[in-house]
């Protein structure tokens, strides 16, 4: 029989840890959205880590901006930014505060409220698409800058909360290269996900965005 997954709420003191420790903890855990219309839970099957002035692929890596603000902590809120014009990502903010590191939210399989994720992720062709990825798993959660800063941590009434979930055995962890990340920040094997998990995207090398002429 399988055991029915941990709802123990993660604290802060999770969170308050190298990034490239909590990571790959954050495989199998479970993230709680609770929006207007109802909650979605998410198992989380993929993460990406971002190490702030270590690390030229962070946003943090040339110092504190307003946009990356959050991630300079403390640990435990969601830091939220919007790329490309038209997507939103979606972060824990980790280590001790002044760090500036963030775990990005790669990839997770909906398991409550896939009729909510469905509404908003109308081209999916499954539920398996449905957060398969960071923009459509922060698409599939109603996710936006508004949530930026928002605290995971909070004792009660936080719009996203992590539970404790069912924690992925070491052997099931895979790593690799970052996807769609130029230069020395694409090198790092800072990317975790589970392995042969349906759910974890496809990984993809950076290409150069084209200037329309």
């Amino acid at each position: 029989m399988i055991a029915a997954p941990d709802r123990t709420p993660l604290t802060r003191e999770f969170f308050d840890r190298p990034v490239l420790d909590v990571a790959p903890d954050l495989l199998g855990r479970i993230l709680v959205r609770t929006t207007p219309d109802g909650p979605i839970e998410l198992r989380l099957t993929e993460v990406e880590a971002y190490d702030g002035p270590n690390d030229p692929g962070s946003h943090a890596y040339r110092g504190r901006t307003a946009r990356n603000d959050v991630m300079f902590g403390p640990p435990g809120h969601v830091y939220v930014y919007f790329t490309y014009g038209m997507w939103h990502c979606m972060n824990l903010v980790c280590g001790p505060g002044g760090w500036a590191s963030a775990v990005l939210l790669r990839a997770g399989e909906v398991t409550e409220g896939a009729e909510l994720a469905r509404k908003r992720r109308l081209s999916a062709r499954n539920d398996k698409e449905l957060a398969k990825g960071p923009a459509r798993l922060a698409t599939a959660l109603g996710v936006d800058r508004s949530l930026d800063g928002t605290d995971a941590c909070a004792p009660e009434g936080s719009p996203v909360t992590l539970l404790a979930g069912t924690p992925v055995h070491s052997d099931q962890v895979r790593s690799g290269p970052r996807t769609g990340v130029a230069g020395d920040g694409g090198i790092h094997p800072w990317r975790f996900w589970i392995a042969n998990d349906p759910t974890v995207s496809p990984y993809r090398a950076h290409a150069p965005r084209r200037r329309s002429t």
